[in-house]
């Protein structure tokens, strides 16, 4: 074996030692779990006799020696440690690519004997470099010597001196033989030595050159190498029994899976062959074989490895009508080298003739007809050509072929091939090859909008797309092309479209539209079209029908009709006219509204009335040369005053507008709109500015450049900066301080204008096709800005919108990450923000709250997840208004009009900001309302509060005394169960409103103050309250209906428990029930209180009806029984009467309800009247008074003013009784506890249960 690692030669003379068999040294690795073979492994090898004698069948083996070189194990602290025994050694490069034990130190030639892990790959420890023997011969061109002979010889030393500096000898007519010890060098290293002799040794030498080398001879086959194959080294020299080594760029190669080495010595001639299979690029480069005798003898040759590189033709599709199509595979180098082929999965061919070379490719022609064509078109059939050298090398290129069949394609139509004006109509096209993927439509060869048509599977092997159009123009007119791709082969079919003109019914000018027509006298009706084309009119006036009369009128054709109607008609003409085109469509008019009058008081060319009445006409048509063809919108209100048409209210569109309002209607029914829509937009921006003044000055204006933007809206466009600019410009131009007068006018008219403006702007951000960005766009009344959603989005949506020329007013919308990963990739989230929408957008209606922050709405065209969540902060306009709505525009509510809505959203006020948390997206703000509930801690008394406290007290000293009252003469005024029924009934009246106002007076605290008493406190109080004040009312009915009773039922007498159980039923068993199921039903949506008031909701859930109702109920039905119960009274009857202690109590109980009911009816209907939102001040002050004094009234007019109760009084309480009441008080007082049955405190108990009496 040669070891590389220096270059030093140390030359020592020996004799020639005789030659050696091949020698071959063999790794071998043995692992085993157990460290203690090891030992037993050492012995048993020290032990072994060599040579050992190994017999095969082709040679004798002998093993000559077994050596241990490497050994690896672990250590106590789990290291490994891989060591080399002594003469062995880690080369260089695996010490340098590897960490070296710690107790191990590099030799000078960074050998080291100890690493921590074993290599992946390479060698084990190897034989450290030592002595090697290299036998020389060296021949001399001059005569032998017998000198040389003798060692001892002067020229014998002269010789050897020389030759040693010399470094190499070869054989000759003088031969010397010298023994070289060196120390491992290359094959490369030794043969530089040998052909550097002759320049060492004197010229008197005559070394002979060729004597310093033998001839090995190496050859390479093939000789044109390419990746992949197998490459075979013969190396032959002139020797036998010598040992082979070969080396590739200096690397020893060994036996391996695709290197194998066989060495063969036949007649003195030593044959080695290194056969590499499926060879790389990296197996490039000089290759040498050595042979060792032990002399060392080379050979080098360099092999180059060249990759097969194809480059193939695409992927294709062939259309089976015959056309060739060549599939192509080339090389850079000539294809002559190599064997070609060509493969298929399918072969539908059939044919084999049909490969052909060039210098550089193999080409293959496919040519196929419809009857070749598979079954299903579009099938893929894939072609695979092969280049092969024989040696070994393949390569290959697959190439994917798509067979086309040209579908055959019909197209038809809804209609005949002649469509009006205004009409819809559809066209169907069906393929006998199924594939929807790629659809076009083309009119006159411009591509259709996608929007119209669609597409689908009607079976495996047809296809149907369907192009509706619902309003045809003459945008629509001409030549229709339906086209089905398969790949890229297009399959048409067309049709042709008449689009047949006819006016539309909005286009057609009346005249008048609205007017007076007097008795047998003649009225022109008209109506008028622009436009050329003749029609058949007609005019149907009360159902009769009339021909026209044409007549060209300016820009207009006009048709009129001279009508009368005789003086015994009494109802209003409607008449209206029809037009008919060439191909028998018709549309007919809008009616004309005529009234029949007698007298005329206006006359003139506008046309007839009275006096105050009003007419409607059309608008003058323009003058314009340049809209001659477009009608002028709207119409002119005329009033007669004072003999004279004056106009009252003029809604004509200027001509401008209603161009663009033609234009944009044109646009979104034609076959293209969004390919056309930056361009109109840009013409609507520029003409809104120059039309600036007509739309502040005119609500028609206004509202027709809504109806535009609302047109314009839901066309798809991408999301470019000058596109998105012109539309949001012209809005902010229409929602400028400057048109607010038209706003309010235009909203009176139409109430879902301004509904529709914000609609619009939310349909054009939802519609917008993001591009890499949303562009921000900024302009005095509004704001934009927007992201599109990346893929694996991790921020949030954080926008905030600042206005300096509106009262600094500034929003924040804020989209937490967590909400915005889970949105679709490549959707988009915008927020625009309003300055001025706010007084422009209706206020809620009732109620004083007022818009008090910016409107910001944001959308997404993408779907929401179900715990969606968008946080917003408003700063408040107006400081000084308080309880804060986070609301929504809710675009479903009064008829679609739109309205404020709170679902959904919470407030939260933050001094100078409110925060509302909502859970959807529209467009958001905040109403507020200046707080006349609830005024600041600390803030002094209102009137109001002065006079409720003042009579309240009253009220609850009046109750008070009310029921002590009743108690001392309980026993005196219940003779009868007339009286008794009606004490009873005044009594729990004023228990139970005593309890309602004790309530009150408990919530007052409650309202005036939102700290310290907890919202559950002020809950009970509503719902006690509401109770108690209804008890109120339910015990006057119980009152009316036993009066009733026992009035006009004078036979019939009922039992007195079964009197009360019905009153104490009707007293507190409704009122409870009532206010059980109020509170059950809005308590869970927080609406069963005011937000600052313990009283019961009206804004939220009108709660304050379930007593307001009941109420003013009880008060109708006690109203309508004190007038039957009089008219009886005072009616004379006939058959038993009631006694006239019975009559008596009757008619004091007439009295009593007479008198409450309409006081407490008169309170709470003020009290309705204060809920109305512009309702005068005066409402409240008398609810307030009437409401505070009402025990003061039951103690008057149910109490005081029974004449049975004075009189009692008088009774008991006179002067002469003074004394002896005295004497039976004292005596009651110092002998019954306070709570007997004896007692004044019990028997006030029990007269309120109606315990004593009769």
């Amino acid at each position: 074996q040669w070891h590389s690692s220096s270059s030093l030669l140390v030359l020592l003379m020996s004799a020639a030692p005789d030659l050696f068999p091949v020698e071959y040294e063999i790794d071998i690795e043995i692992s085993s779990r157990d460290s203690s073979l090891l030992g037993a492994m050492k012995d048993y090898f020290k032990n072994l006799s060599f040579p050992v004698i190994v017999n095969t069948p082709d040679a004798a083996m002998n093993i000559s020696s077994l050596n241990v070189t490497t050994i690896c194990s672990l250590t106590s602290n789990n290291e490994t440690r891989c060591s080399c025994v002594s003469g062995y050694g880690w080369p260089a490069a695996v010490c340098k690519a590897n960490s070296i034990c710690s107790s191990t130190i590099p030799t000078q030639e960074e050998i080291c004997d100890c690493i921590t892990q074993l290599p992946s790959q390479g060698p084990y420890c190897q034989l450290q470099p030592g002595g090697k023997l290299l036998q020389i011969s060296v021949t001399l061109n001059i005569v032998f010597q017998d000198a040389l002979r003798n060692s001892s010889s002067e020229l014998y030393k002269t010789y050897k001196k020389d030759l040693e500096n010399a470094v190499r000898l070869w054989a000759g007519s003088v031969i010397v033989d010298f023994e070289i010890k060196a120390a491992s060098a290359t094959v490369t290293q030794i043969e530089s030595a040998s052909r550097n002799i002759p320049q060492s040794l004197d010229k008197s030498y005559m070394v002979d050159p060729d004597s310093l080398a033998i001839t090995v001879n190496i050859s390479v086959s093939p000789k044109n190498i390419f990746q992949g194959d197998t490459v075979i080294m013969n190396c032959e020299i002139l020797l036998d029994t010598v040992n082979v080594a070969w080396y590739h760029s200096e690397r020893i190669i060994s036996n391996s899976i695709r290197r194998s080495i066989r060495t063969i010595t036949v007649e003195n001639t030593t044959k080695s062959v290194l056969e590499i299979t499926s060879v790389t690029q990296d197996d490039t480069g000089p290759y040498s074989c050595v042979f060792t005798n032990p002399w060392l003898y080379s050979a080098t040759k360099n092999i180059t490895v060249a990759p097969i590189n194809i480059v193939q033709s695409g992927d294709t599709d062939v259309v089976c009508d015959g056309t060739k199509v060549l599939l192509s595979c080339c090389i850079d180098g000539n294809i002559q080298s190599f064997t070609t082929n060509w493969n298929t999965t399918i072969n539908i061919l059939g044919k084999t003739d049909n490969i052909h070379l060039t210098p550089n490719c193999t080409e293959y022609t496919l040519q196929a007809n419809r009857s070749q064509c598979p079954i299903t078109p579009g099938t893929e059939i894939t072609y695979t050509c092969e280049l092969s050298t024989g040696n070994g090398a393949l390569r290959s290129k697959a190439i994917k072929v798509t067979y086309l069949r040209a579908a055959n394609v019909e197209i038809s139509s809804s209609t005949k091939a002649q469509v009006s004006e205004g009409h819809n109509f559809s066209l169907t096209c069906t393929s006998d090859v199924s594939n929807c993927n790629n659809v076009t439509w083309q009119i006159e060869s411009k591509i259709i909008d996608s929007r119209l048509y669609i597409c689908n599977l009607e079976s495996p092997s047809k296809a149907r797309s369907v192009l509706t159009v619902k309003a045809a123009t003459q945008a629509w007119n001409g030549t229709y092309t339906c086209t089905f791709f398969q790949e890229s082969l297009p399959s048409s079919a067309s049709t042709t479209v008449e689009i047949v003109p006819l006016p539309l019914k909005q286009n057609i000018v009346l005249d008048p539209i609205q007017g007076f027509i007097r008795c047998n006298v003649p009225q022109v009706l008209k109506c008028c079209i622009n436009g050329t084309e003749n029609y058949n009119v007609t005019f149907t006036v009360q159902q009769r029908e009339s021909r026209d009369v044409k007549k060209t009128q300016g820009n207009q054709v006009c048709y009129t009709y001279n009508y009368a109607e005789s003086c015994n008609s009494k109802s209003d003409v409607e008449a209206y006219c029809t037009f008919v085109n060439r191909i028998q469509d018709k549309v007919q008019s809008s009616p004309m509204k005529l009234s029949i009058i007698p007298e005329v008081m206006c006359s003139d060319n506008i046309g007839v009335g009275q006096q105050g009445a009003q007419i409607t006409k059309p608008c003058p048509a323009s003058k314009d040369v340049k809209v001659t063809s477009i009608p002028v919108r709207g119409s002119v209100i005329y009033k007669c005053t004072n003999k004279i048409w004056q106009v009252v209210r003029n809604n004509c569109i200027s001509d401008q507008i209603s161009t663009l309002l033609s234009s944009a209607e044109s646009l979104v029914s034609g076959p293209n709109p969004a390919e056309q829509l930056a361009t109109y937009l840009v013409t609507l921006h520029n003409n809104t500015i120059k039309e600036q003044q007509e739309i502040n000055n005119s609500s028609a204006n206004l509202g027709a450049v809504i109806t535009i933007l609302d047109l314009v809206s839901t066309i798809p466009t991408d999301a470019e900066q000058s596109t998105m600019t012109n539309f949001l410009s012209t809005v902010n131009i229409i929602v400028n301080s400057s048109t607010i007068l038209a706003w309010e006018d235009l909203n009176k008219q139409q109430t879902r204008k301004s509904s529709l403006l914000l609609d619009s702007v939310e349909k054009f951000s939802r519609s917008l096709r993001p591009t890499n960005k949303i562009p921000s766009i900024t302009s005095t009344n509004l704001q934009l800005q927007g992201i599109v959603i990346a893929e694996n989005s991790t921020s949030d949506y954080n926008k905030s919108f600042t206005f300096s020329n509106s009262a600094n007013l500034s929003g924040n919308v804020l989209i937490n990450r967590n909400k915005t990963e889970n949105l679709k990739p490549n959707s988009t989230i915008i927020t625009v923000a309003f300055s001025t929408l706010r007084y422009i957008l209706p206020k809620p209606n009732e109620t004083d709250k007022d818009v008090n922050g910016l409107v910001m709405m944001t959308t997404t065209n993408s779907t929401l997840p179900t715990d969606f969540q968008i946080s917003l902060t408003f700063a408040k306009s107006n400081s000084s208004l308080k309880k804060p709505q986070c609301v929504f525009w809710n675009f479903s509510l009064s008829d679609n009009a739109g309205g404020w809505d709170d679902t959904g959203c919470e407030p939260k006020d933050e001094g100078d900001n409110i925060i509302c948390t909502c859970n959807h997206l529209t467009s958001f703000s905040i109403l507020m309302s200046l707080d006349l509930e609830s005024p600041p801690s600390g803030a002094p008394l209102q009137p109001l509060d002065y006079i409720t406290y003042i009579g309240l007290s009253i009220s609850i000293a009046s109750l008070v005394i009310c029921i002590l009252i009743e108690s001392l003469v309980w026993k005196y005024v219940t003779k009868n169960r007339t009286s008794y029924m009606r004490h009873v009934c005044i009594l729990n009246i004023a228990v139970s409103l005593l309890i309602a106002d004790i309530w009150f007076i408990v919530a007052a605290p409650i309202q005036d103050t939102k700290e310290g008493v907890t919202r559950n406190v002020c809950i009970a109080a509503t719902f006690f309250i509401h109770l108690f004040y209804l008890s109120v009312f339910f015990w006057m009915l119980a009152l009316g209906l036993m009066i009733f009773y026992r009035l006009v039922f004078i036979l019939h007498d009922t039992s007195k428990t079964i009197q009360k159980a019905v009153a104490f039923s009707l007293g507190y068993g409704c009122p409870l029930i009532i206010s059980v199921i109020t509170i059950a039903v809005t308590q869970p949506h927080d609406a069963y209180r005011r937000e600052n008031a313990c009283w019961l909701n009206w804004e939220k859930s009108k709660a304050l009806l379930a007593f307001v109702v009941p109420a003013l109920i009880i008060v109708a039905v006690n109203s309508i029984i004190a007038v039957v119960i009089l008219v009886k009274i005072l009616r004379p009857t006939i058959g038993e009467k009631p006694s006239k202690q019975e009559r008596s109590s009757v008619i004091q109980a007439i009295k009593n309800v007479a008198t409450l009911t309409p006081l407490f009816g008169l309170t709470w209907g003020f009290g309705l009247a204060t809920l109305s939102k512009d309702s005068s001040i005066a409402f409240h002050i008398l609810f307030t008074l009437l409401n505070a004094f009402q025990g003061l009234f039951i103690l008057v007019f149910g109490t005081l003013r029974d004449k049975k109760v004075l009189e009692a009084l008088l009774n008991k309480y006179s002067f002469a009784r003074w004394s002896t009441q005295q004497t039976k008080l004292t005596s009651l007082g110092d002998s019954a506890p306070v709570f007997s049955m004896s007692s004044p405190f019990s028997e006030a108990l029990n007269n309120l249960f109606g315990k004593a009496g009769m």
